[in-house]
């Protein structure tokens, strides 16, 4: 991984949805089960899209929040008293899942920049430009996970964005339910890829039903684009819009299928969560007994 690519993680939302968990916690510290040498752990699910990141290769990252997301910067701050409390109690599997999370993050290169009202996704993306620069980076949201072996979801992704001098990429799954989502269509290069030719925002009727997955990577032409885009009716920048704004005028915007093997995890409503929680907790278990 070249180091001036960088990582972008968004973490501003107020996760209304979720409430009244959410009321003080933001949602995402939220926990999942994931599974940790021999043991089962619950990690907050923007740390494990950290974890993934960092072990995927990124190195410098800039964690976008929003007011009340404190809690997200003080657990990315080591605090040594915890690995030695845990010990002292004899949790060893503890006290070396809280350790290798430490180490990864003073490898890493942390900022965090503030997003002081909640003015939707594109306004969240803006607010990294001093960090990215006139760098491509990768967008990660930080309420959504993709599972895949060896992180090679990212790969693919980056090997994507790559070889097609991709101005934009982002990873696509079928959905059910298209009116939650965005959802694109376009030219089918391969089983694994489209050419995306249109995005639509939630529609009531789609001829697809394949939904945006919330992981990018982007050209800087991204902030030119988002700087055109007005505020929709409830006062947000839509980063959909901005997309759309590039497919419209013929710019190079790819979206990668997620495969059979590979799973997204969606935090974004109490059901979604549940859902993916009990799955979660399925796969970590049979990983763990199968190492026993």
């Amino acid at each position: 991984m070249p180091p001036e690519f960088k990582a972008v993680i968004t973490a501003g939302g107020l996760g209304t949805r979720l409430l009244p968990s959410t009321k003080e916690m933001p949602k995402e510290m939220l926990p999942i089960p994931l599974p940790h040498g021999d043991t089962l752990r619950l990690k907050p699910v923007v740390q494990a899209v950290f974890e993934q990141l960092f072990d995927g290769g990124y190195r410098d990252f800039c964690f976008v929040v929003g007011r009340g997301k404190r809690a997200i910067e003080d657990h990315f701050t080591p605090d040594n008293s915890y690995p030695g409390l845990a010990r002292g109690l004899k949790s060893s599997n503890a006290a070396k899942a809280l350790l290798d999370f430490y180490t990864r993050v003073e490898k890493s290169s942390l900022t965090f920049v503030n997003q002081p009202s909640p003015r939707g996704f594109g306004d969240a993306v803006m607010r990294a430009r001093p960090f990215t620069g006139k760098d491509s980076f990768l967008l990660h949201a930080g309420d959504d996970l993709i599972l895949s072996k060896v992180q090679g979801h990212l790969k693919r992704m980056r090997n994507t964005f790559d070889k097609l001098r991709a101005d934009c990429v982002f990873f696509v799954e079928p959905t059910a339910t298209p009116e939650h989502y965005g959802i694109v269509d376009g030219k089918e290069i391969d089983d694994k890829l489209i050419e995306v030719k249109s995005l639509v925002e939630k529609p009531r009727k789609s001829s697809s039903n394949l939904a945006v997955v919330a992981v990018y990577m982007f050209k800087p032409i991204i902030y030119q684009t988002i700087e055109k885009i007005r505020p929709d009716g409830d006062g947000e920048i839509q980063l959909a819009a901005a997309i759309k704004w590039l497919i419209d005028r013929g710019r190079r915007v790819y979206a990668v299928r997620l495969q059979k093997n590979e799973k997204r995890i969606d935090i974004g409503t109490p059901e979604t969560y549940v859902r993916d929680f009990k799955i979660l907790s399925d796969l970590a278990l049979d990983q763990i007994s199968g190492k026993k």
